[in-house]
């Protein structure tokens, strides 16, 4: 059995996108965040019954449920860090009946499909799957069993994520492969890059127009 978990926030201005929100607004932020999200679960809905969507705050599942609707499963996230809610998440899938287990965030609204396919079947010859980042992250993570210590000693948040990760890896001789390089919507310059790769391959546009006003600072207007 597969399973695909969705780390999701509660998009709450000043708590989501802290860093974009230097650029564009606390209110902008969140919008983009929301938006970011949206997209992400749109472009995955072929996984939807497959999914997880693992909220954080844990007392915001009914909120969250109501902003992406009813028809998904949701779980509180677990634990006072990443690396601990990780942990969790993933042996609970494990401990359920699931043989691979991928998750991601909704900072990359650019995934497609064919990533999180190519996930599930790199994990039919790997123990951990990893799509790196550019600022030294990673923008999703599967594993062919459960590893808690995978996630332990991280500094999450930092550029040392990923080779951190690694180190882990090694010490408890678990085989990786690697998935393409990739980056999170972090900063106004990466909504920029992905509304410019959006428009250069001529996908999603309605949705840009949204993406375009938010990273201007404004909300988009309401039909």
């Amino acid at each position: 059995m597969r399973q695909l978990l969705i780390f999701v926030k509660e998009p709450i201005p000043g708590r989501v996108k802290t860093r974009l929100a230097n650029a564009v607004g606390p209110d902008a932020a969140a919008g983009l965040y929301r938006a970011c999200t949206e997209l992400t679960l749109a472009r995955l809905a072929s996984f939807q019954t497959e999914s997880v969507v693992c909220v954080d705050p844990p007392d915001a599942v009914d909120r969250v449920s109501r902003w992406l609707g009813p028809d998904r499963t949701y779980q509180p996230q677990r634990g006072s860090d990443l690396g601990e809610r990780l942990a969790h998440a993933t042996s609970f899938a494990f401990s359920r009946g699931a043989q691979r287990v991928v998750v991601l965030g909704t900072d990359s609204p650019w995934l497609t499909t064919d990533d999180v396919a190519t996930a599930f079947e790199t994990l039919q010859r790997t123990d951990v799957v990893i799509g790196p980042t550019d600022d030294g992250g990673y923008y999703l993570l599967g594993l062919s069993r459960a590893s808690a210590a995978l996630f332990y000693g991280v500094s999450w948040g930092t550029p040392s994520v990923m080779r951190q990760t690694l180190s882990n890896a090694r010490v408890l001789r678990l085989r990786v492969e690697l998935l393409r390089h990739g980056y999170d919507v972090d900063h106004l310059k990466d909504v920029e890059r992905f509304i410019e790769e959006s428009r250069r391959n001529g996908v999603d546009e309605p949705w840009m127009e949204r993406f375009v006003t938010m990273s201007q600072g404004r909300e988009p207007c309401q039909s």
